[in-house]
């Protein structure tokens, strides 16, 4: 009997700090890729080597358990993006990473349209109490000086109003590099997304510490 009671004593204890334990998910954190070809793999041979896939991997490789979400459509504007988060969100992400701009910048699209769609797409992932992580995007310099100081300046304007998590340039250490990028000097290699991986990766790691932060 005494050893019975003993027994019953200690899984209770037991269920008692089980109980008083912050309850966290035990399964993968789901990081949205939201963007267009850049994230899509456009023109790449395998989509393993796509911005989500080589992500995940590099996660994965520093202990996180992560999955990233493949979330780009090529051609894609901030405006379509704004009308499709609704849709991603659907796939019930813990986090998000926004990469849109490029084609606004490639259609000379006037800065603060993109501001405005940038905004309410942050906006929206907000409302969902998800973290964000902006990765801006920069315009080429023959559209001139004060198009191309509007366009860099919607992102981290709408970083800083949102607070969210900023990478200034998705493409930094890729963008004018031929070895890094494809026929097109547009889309990069695979080589060329690695570097973009490795850019972002400490942005990255911040955006799943918030996630735990908020999971506690």
């Amino acid at each position: 009997m005494r050893k019975l009671l003993c027994f019953l004593f200690v899984m209770l204890a037991v269920g008692s700090a089980q109980a008083a334990a912050p309850q966290t998910s035990s399964g993968p954190i789901r990081i949205l890729a939201f963007g267009d070809s850049l994230t899509a793999g456009y023109g790449l041979p395998d989509l393993k080597e796509a911005f989500p896939a080589q992500l995940e991997r590099a996660l994965k490789e520093k202990g996180y358990n992560v999955t990233v979400i493949q979330g780009g459509v090529s051609g894609e504007t901030t405006t379509g993006g704004r009308a499709r988060i609704d849709w991603m969100l659907a796939e019930k992400p813990d986090a998000v990473i926004v990469a849109l701009g490029g084609n606004d910048a490639l259609r000379a699209v006037d800065p603060a349209v993109t501001l405005e769609s940038m905004d309410a797409i942050v906006k929206r992932i907000k409302k969902d109490n998800l973290p964000v992580l902006v990765a801006g995007m920069m315009a080429p310099p023959n559209l001139g000086s004060d198009y191309t100081k509007r366009f860099a300046g919607a992102f981290s304007k709408v970083a800083k109003d949102n607070d969210a998590l900023f990478y200034p340039f998705f493409l930094e250490g890729v963008a004018g590099i031929p070895t890094l990028n494809q026929r097109d000097r547009i889309h990069p290699t695979p080589e060329g997304v690695a570097v973009m991986v490795k850019g972002i990766l400490p942005a990255a790691e911040k955006l799943i510490a918030q996630v735990r932060e908020r999971q506690k």
